[in-house]
């Protein structure tokens, strides 16, 4: 059956052409996003949801989005998405990050440029019949410098802009090297350094705990004096309130705003201020833009419905088209390494090892990680998936470590997952043969060779003659058909283990008969 794509939010028809060349149901109601109850009422007959800002994914809505994968963002900001609830139920979230970038570096600029001429306000006058040729007097732009407050994607285009005019930049960002600071010609520097130097400052940073009111009273009034404040990134940046006060005192020169604490903005107290731009959230509203983050969201929800490919997603690690066919046997290896060693396990999880070795050790080892984490944390926590098992692990205080090795000794791949609780470490391995089937070759350093199959027996027990014979014949006795029989010791005479795979499942009372076996310390059926 094909993949089923609701819209609920205006996109380009351009992007709707796009799921149906693909092969998708597509469902166009761009003005559904407004009735959140009509949303509820049918997500749950879709595997994808397209939107812009109006939808907003609660979740509520994501209770009722039972065949829900994907959510496409058209555009870089997700405040609209309950991203912890869509990670829960394993949602990949995805938006277009570069899509609308010029446009709103685009704007910034523009802004800056308005608040620098009074461009606004000199229009109004004009028009109003007045001649105020003095009233209207402005700050060149050249020889200024500009503080770049976030300089990823958008502030680095903002930089390069104002370089391009003369300006010199600095630029406050925690995660920009000193070696990308040189590439794009801007100087690195400490918020309050920027804040004392700064003619023009201008915000490009998400809205985190971290940068909220980045732009603080207390910011403010470090500022150099006749600053000017351009915000066409996210509203909260900036205490508005407080903003509004050095305005009015001089302090702050002007500011221009494209964003607002809360939109739609229909007051707040920047508006009506002689020094001030606004504009209604236009950073990304050009035809370019929207074309653009309309396109790019239709060829990322439809790569991951059709092949698994994740780009841009906020809560899951990049998968190209070309990766996921190579993943994907490894993926179900890691996540059945993991369930093995979750049904094998009963006391507190501390640490969980993953060790790639190998040709696997070049793929993507976010994504199995998180898959051997999902399968190791289902039996105990049934709703638990491979987007979630990240977050779970962590809330739980479960240490996740990844190691990478290039050669795998027998096997062309081979990933081990090592356990560690308060009373054990176990480790299990396993790799994909030419025919693409997840195998375990090792359990607990012994040597085994099995395919995972939906019914299994799994034994320990002392390499001493006649346990086989007994244990098959158990089996039978119970009318318990045997499929495959793995074996394997560690030495004669010490420990060994059998893995047997079986049609349906094992009684309780026959695996009770097998404990009972003087050679057998441990009986646990399995399912994957």
């Amino acid at each position: 059956m094909a993949p089923r794509v609701l819209i609920s939010d205006a996109l380009s028809p351009a992007a709707v052409q796009i799921f149906k060349d693909r092969g998708i149901e597509v469902d166009f109601q761009p003005n559904l996003g407004k009735d959140k109850d009509k949303l509820a009422e049918i997500i749950g007959d879709y595997d994808g949801l397209a939107i812009r800002s109006a939808t907003k994914v609660t979740p509520k809505i994501l209770e009722k989005a039972a065949r829900l994968k994907v959510v496409g963002r058209a555009g870089i900001g997700v405040d609209n998405v309950d991203i912890p609830a869509a990670t829960a139920r394993g949602v990949i979230v995805m938006n277009t990050p570069f899509g609308n970038s010029i446009t709103t570096a685009e704007h910034a600029i523009a802004m800056m440029f308005a608040l620098a001429r009074e461009i606004p306000a000199a229009d109004a006058s004009t028009q109003a019949g007045k001649w105020e040729k003095n009233r209207f007097m402005g700050v060149e732009l050249t020889a200024k410098t500009l503080g770049v407050i976030g300089c990823g994607n958008i502030g680095s285009i903002v930089a390069d802009r104002a370089l391009g005019l003369k300006m010199k930049v600095v630029a406050f960002d925690p995660f920009l090297s000193p070696e990308r600071a040189l590439d794009i010609g801007v100087e690195k520097v400490e918020l309050d350094e920027l804040l004392a130097r700064a003619d023009v400052i201008t915000l490009h940073t998400p809205l985190t705990e971290k940068t909220r009111n980045v732009l603080s009273a207390e910011a403010i009034a470090k500022a150099k004096k006749g600053v000017r404040i351009v915000n066409c990134a996210r509203g909260g940046l900036v205490d508005e309130a407080a903003l509004a006060e050095a305005l009015k005192s001089g302090h702050v020169a002007g500011a221009a705003f494209d964003v607002f604490v809360t939109e739609p903005a229909t007051e707040n107290p920047l508006f009506g201020l002689p020094n001030v731009i606004c504009t209604p959230h236009l950073g990304a509203s050009t035809t370019e833009a929207q074309e653009n983050v309309a396109l790019q969201v239709a060829e990322q929800m439809s790569d991951y419905l059709l092949r698994g490919a994740i780009s841009n997603a906020v809560n899951f690690p990049s998968i190209t088209a070309e990766e996921a066919p190579k993943l994907k046997p490894f993926i179900e290896l890691a996540e059945k390494l993991g369930s093995f060693a979750g049904q094998l396990t009963d006391t507190d999880i501390k640490t969980v090892r993953l060790t790639y070795e190998g040709a696997v050790a070049e793929l993507k080892i976010k994504a199995l990680t998180s898959s051997a984490v999902a399968g190791l944390l289902r039996p105990a926590l049934a709703d638990v998936n491979v987007v979630s098992a990240p977050s779970v692990a962590k809330e739980r205080g479960i240490v996740v470590e990844e190691v990478t090795r290039e050669v795998a000794g027998d096997f062309e791949s081979l990933i081990t997952l090592t356990v560690v609780t308060d009373k054990m470490e176990r480790s299990l391995s396993g790799t994909v043969f030419a025919d693409g089937r997840p195998r375990i070759v090792d359990i607990k350093g012994i040597k085994v060779d099995a395919e995972f199959a939906p019914s299994m027996i799994y034994v320990t027990n002392e390499d001493k003659p006649g346990f086989v014979g007994k244990f098959a014949s158990l089996l039978g006795e119970a009318g318990v058909n045997i499929a495959t029989f793995a074996l394997g010791r560690d030495h004669q005479g010490g420990d060994a283990i059998a893995l047997v795979e079986i049609d349906g499942r094992a009684p309780a009372e026959v695996l009770a008969k097998v404990q009972a076996l003087p050679q057998v310390k441990q009986v646990k059926p399995l399912a994957f």
